[in-house]
């Protein structure tokens, strides 16, 4: 997985539901602090979150590791 791919993904999907990090970090329990590392490409997000992340951005997990949307995936992957 690619750190900064994977920042850049979590930023476009926030911008576009047009949440702060703050409105974002209180939907799965967590700092801004820790949405702004992750957007930067620092860290990621613990593994107990991708659930959660994937489910509000309506992405499945593996779109959401691999920092991309796949068009060709099925709405029963999700």
């Amino acid at each position: 997985m690619d750190n900064k791919k994977f920042g850049k993904f979590i930023l476009q999907l926030r911008k576009e539901k047009g949440w702060t990090q703050q409105e974002f970090a209180d939907k799965i329990f967590v700092t801004d602090k820790a949405v702004s590392k992750w957007e930067r490409g620092l860290y990621f997000p613990d593994i107990s979150l991708t659930i959660p992340i994937a489910e509000l951005f309506s992405i499945s997990v593996s779109e959401l590791l691999k920092g991309e949307k796949n068009e060709n995936e099925s709405i029963n992957e999700k």
